[in-house]
């Protein structure tokens, strides 16, 4: 079925773009989508069985999040990112997650607490059976908990315009031999700082954690980089 909606009827088709983007989105997040890939309203219009102005309302938001860019007269592609762009966005991350992490093992709740205990054993399960979705999803969760215990409102929002790219970089990440577990035991040791109110540990770990998440992938970035532009 084909939903139509006018250009003077916002309010009618804005929780379909919504839907849409959020499927976009997690295509570009999980890799389906390369950098790089055209996205053909006209065709991402068929594929979703909707009209194109939710597409375009769609293309424009992931666009505001830098997943997407677009070339007069040509059209919308999925946004690439550079060695520069990790190591600029790691560099911010591991100060403010670091203070996150500080902030959370002096201000986390009891119900917090038991959140983050209960997503740390399903982390090490997963990490187990090597289910990098389903590791990647309870990294996420994570790290915004700790966003949330923190009790910063701005610090929470700041962090979240970067969940896009660092979701993009995880699954990069991930692949890299002995990371997954390596990063296992790193989450384990921010969980017992938070928990037992440790606030200096707590950062060191989290910088620790974010720090060696960017080497690898800031490595494995410019080696593509290199070998795109034929050295």
């Amino acid at each position: 079925m084909v939903y139509s909606y006018s250009d003077d009827k916002d309010a009618r088709y804005s929780p379909l773009y919504e839907k849409i983007f959020e499927v976009i989105k997690e295509k570009i997040l999980m890799g389906i989508l390369k950098p790089g890939d055209p996205l053909v309203e006209v065709k991402l219009a068929e594929e979703l069985g909707v009209s194109r102005t939710p597409i375009r309302e769609a293309l424009r938001q992931l666009e505001l999040e830098g997943l997407v860019y677009s070339i007069p007269h040509k059209g919308a592609f999925v946004a690439g990112v550079t060695a520069q762009d990790i190591e600029d966005i790691y560099t911010i991350r591991m100060l403010l997650d670091g203070l996150a992490a500080r902030w959370a093992a002096q201000k986390i709740t009891k119900d917090e607490e038991d959140e983050l205990t209960e997503i740390i054993t399903l982390m090490e399960l997963y990490t187990k059976k090597k289910d990098i979705p389903k590791v990647m999803k309870t990294d996420s969760q994570f790290h915004q908990l700790i966003y949330k215990a923190s009790k910063s409102k701005p610090l929470e929002h700041v962090l979240s315009t970067f969940h896009s790219y660092i979701i993009r970089a995880r699954a990069t990440s991930f692949e890299t031999p002995g990371r997954l577990e390596e990063a296992m035991e790193e989450h384990k040791l921010i969980y017992e700082a938070i928990v037992s109110r440790d606030p200096d540990k707590a950062e060191e770990y989290m910088k620790l954690h974010v720090k060696n998440a960017a080497k690898n992938l800031i490595e494995q970035k410019k080696s593509e980089e290199r070998t795109a532009a034929g050295k």
